[in-house]
């Protein structure tokens, strides 16, 4: 089967930095799939490279076989690719109906300046009104953004990528500084994100990891250090005392 997403000796340079060293990486329809590695080890330099922020030294980027690596960032969101951020990249004076709205609007090639009449538009506002409540921002949809809980806020920024349809989902620590009370809402959003999507998650919490991925890749000084499933991952004797820790 084609795998979702692939990468082909991806390497990225900056100056006399290597961040991203030959990565090949494959990753099947449907899977739960984790980057892990310690700080430094090109985690999210990839993402940007799989999202075209980054533009690679050499290598290529494929999505369900199709090369997008001379894609921009916006183009592979209309392939299928979506992402969120370590730091969210909402409009803190929109309300989450509106954000969703938008989103939506966009994904059908309405455009931005179209946001205001979506009101009067049924099925926009019924498809936002499913996805606020699948996100569990329905009680707070008319509140504006910068107002919100950190906590509803990484569920809206998720909720806005879903909002794009992705046929590939990348999740770059979605649950990064959201309050200790807050995380069991969020990490259970991400446990249920529809089947149908790949999902790609970089995270540090190795109890979400363990609960969410059905494949582990590890990356060490930008290269691809170890993959496996979640048991063999987690009785690598390397991957264990260097990367988790000896209590993992």
């Amino acid at each position: 089967m084609t795998p979702a997403l692939e990468t082909r000796k991806l390497f990225k340079r900056f100056g006399g930095f290597v961040a991203t060293n030959d990565v090949s990486l494959r990753v099947s329809q449907g899977a739960r799939h984790a980057l892990i590695g310690p700080n430094g080890a090109g985690k999210t330099t990839l993402i940007n490279l799989l999202t075209g922020v980054y533009v690679p030294n050499s290598g290529q980027v494929l999505l369900a076989g199709e090369d997008i690596t001379a894609l921009s960032s916006h183009s592979r969101v209309g392939r299928g690719m979506s992402r969120t951020f370590q730091i969210n990249q909402l409009f803190g004076d929109l309300t989450p109906l509106d954000s969703v709205m938008l989103a939506i609007a966009q994904r059908q090639g309405k455009g931005p300046s179209a946001w205001r009449p979506l009101w009067a538009e049924r099925e926009i506002a019924d498809e936002a009104a499913v996805l606020l409540e699948r996100f569990r921002l329905i009680n707070v949809m008319a509140i504006p953004t910068n107002l919100l809980p950190y906590g509803k806020q990484r569920l809206l920024e998720i909720a806005l990528a879903i909002a794009t349809r992705p046929k590939v989902l990348l999740l770059d620590e979605p649950a990064a500084g959201v309050p200790e009370e807050e995380r069991h809402e969020v990490l259970g959003i991400v446990r249920e994100l529809p089947g149908d999507v790949t999902v790609i998650l970089i995270e540090h919490d190795m109890d979400l990891v363990f609960s969410f991925a059905d494949r582990i890749s590890v990356l060490a000084a930008g290269a691809l250090f170890a993959e496996g499933t979640v048991s063999e991952i987690s009785r690598d004797p390397h991957v264990k005392s260097i990367y988790l820790g000896e209590d993992a």
